[in-house]
C-alpha cells in the first residue's frame, strides 16, 4: 500500500487540520464540518491526478477542442457517520460518481474492550471500478477493514484509494498488511499514538460529535 502524507508538505491542509483539533475552534459544528468537507475537495483534487483520462472532441462557439474527461468509473464509499460531511467533499469534485455507504460502529463490551460491527451496506456493483473509500479518522484500522470487506462482497474494483483525515501509525501499519498492495491512502497527518480507549492522541476527538452533537 503507498502513503500520501500531506502533512510532509505544509499547504491549506496545515490550516484545516489546526481548525479541526484546536478546542477554541472545532467547538463550532458547522465550521467543523466544512473543514471536513474542505479536507475531501483537496484529497478529490489530488486523486484526480492519478486517474486515466480519454480525450473528446467538443464543440465551442468558435471552434472545435480537445479535451481531457475521467475514463475511471468512480465509486464514493463512505462509512457512517462522520464520513458523511467528507464525503460530501469529494462528490463535490467527482459529481457524477456512484456512492455506496457502510455504517461500522464500536459495539462495547466493556469499558475498553470493544468489537466493531457492521449493519448496513448499500453499494452499487464495484467490478473493474474506482473505488474511493474515506472515514475522518483512522485510529486502529479495523473499521476500514471490515468495511472495505464488506463492499468487497459488491464485486472486486480495479483501484482502491482510502482517504482519511488523521490515522495513527498504528493504523497505517495494520492497514498495510490487510489492503492491496496496489492500494493508496491519502491522509492528512500521522500521529504516533493511540491511548487505552483506541483514541488517537492528538488527534482531535470525536469526529461525529464535533460535526453532529453528542450521541448517547
Amino acid at each position: 500500500m503507498k502513503t500520501i502524507n500531506f502533512a510532509e508538505t505544509p499547504s491549506l491542509v496545515s490550516q484545516y487540520l489546526m481548525e479541526m483539533r484546536s478546542i477554541d475552534i472545532q467547538c463550532d459544528p458547522l465550521r467543523f464540518r466544512r473543514n471536513l468537507e474542505r479536507l475531501g475537495e483537496i484529497m478529490a483534487y489530488e486523486i484526480s491526478k492519478t486517474l486515466d483520462y480519454n480525450t473528446v472532441q467538443i464543440q465551442t462557439p468558435l471552434a472545435k477542442a480537445d479535451c481531457k474527461v475521467i475514463a475511471d468509473d468512480i465509486v464514493l464509499a463512505t462509512i457512517f457517520r462522520a464520513g458523511i460531511p467528507f464525503h460530501q467533499g469529494f462528490l463535490a469534485y467527482f459529481d457524477c460518481a456512484q456512492n455506496a455507504f457502510v455504517s461500522a460502529y464500536r459495539k462495547y463490551k466493556e469499558k475498553e474492550n470493544f468489537d466493531v460491527c457492521i449493519e448496513y451496506l448499500a453499494s452499487p456493483n464495484l467490478d473493474g471500478k474506482t473505488l474511493v473509500l474515506v472515514d475522518p479518522m483512522l485510529a486502529t484500522g479495523a473499521s476500514m477493514e471490515l468495511s472495505y470487506r464488506a463492499l468487497l462482497t459488491k464485486g472486486t474494483p480495479a483501484k482502491v484509494h482510502i482517504a482519511s483525515v488523521i490515522a495513527s501509525k498504528k493504523a497505517v501499519d495494520y492497514l498495510n498488511g490487510v489492503l492491496p498492495d496496489d492500494a493508496t491512502l491519502w491522509v492528512g497527518v500521522i500521529d504516533d499514538e493511540i491511548n487505552a480507549h483506541s483514541y488517537i492522541v492528538p488527534g482531535l476527538g470525536d469526529a461525529g460529535d464535533l460535526a453532529y452533537g453528542v450521541k448517547e
